[in-house]
C-alpha cells in the first residue's frame, strides 16, 4: 500500500485495526511510535547496485490502555512528515514488536482493518548467480529403458 492510499482509507475510518498475518489483531492500544522514509543502498548477488526507499511505520504497544491512537490523529501525523521529509508517494513498511524480534510486513487494507502481509526474501539476480528459477521436471515414463542412472535427469 502507498502512503496516498492510507491516507484515504484513514479520512473513512472512525477506529484504527492491524492485523497479524496469522489473523489476530494488534492490540487497540497501539500507537504509531514513527513515521519515516527508509532507503536501503546496496549491491545484489549479481554485483548490480540497488537502492530502494520505503514509507516506515512503527507500531508499539505498552500499558498505556486510556489512549488510543484514532484515524485523524495518526493521518495528521503522515502530514507533519510529508511536509518536513517531503515524502515520493513511496509502498509502506510496517515494523511491528513480535514474540522475539521485530517483524517487518507489507501492508493491505480488507476495507475494515490494515493487513500487516508477510514480506519475503528474493534473489535479486537469478540470472547471475546460478540458481535455476525451477528444477525441470522429467516423466519417468519418458526416459530411455525407464532407468533412472546418474545423469539421466530424473533425480
Amino acid at each position: 500500500m502507498k502512503l496516498s492510499e492510507i491516507k484515504t482509507h484513514l479520512k473513512q475510518l472512525k477506529t484504527i485495526g492491524f492485523q497479524l498475518p496469522n489473523g489476530e489483531l494488534v492490540a487497540p492500544h497501539f500507537h504509531v511510535t514513527e513515521v519515516g522514509r527508509v532507503k536501503k543502498d546496496f549491491i545484489d548477488c549479481g554485483g548490480k547496485v540497488r537502492s530502494e526507499a520505503v514509507i516506515n511505520f512503527q507500531l508499539w504497544e505498552e500499558q498505556d490502555y486510556d489512549h488510543r491512537l484514532h484515524p485523524d490523529k495518526l493521518l495528521n501525523i503522515i502530514e507533519l512528515s510529508e511536509k518536513i521529509f517531503e515524502f515520493d508517494d513511496l509502498e509502506i513498511e510496517v515494523e511491528y514488536q513480535g514474540k522475539d524480534t521485530i517483524g517487518k510486513y507489507n501492508l493491505d487494507f480488507d476495507g475494515t482493518n490494515f493487513l500487516l502481509t508477510s514480506k519475503l526474501t528474493a534473489c535479486l539476480a537469478l540470472d547471475a548467480c546460478g540458481i535455476p528459477a525451477e528444477k525441470p521436471r522429467i516423466k519417468i515414463s519418458d526416459l530411455q529403458n525407464n532407468s533412472c542412472a546418474p545423469g539421466s535427469g530424473c533425480c
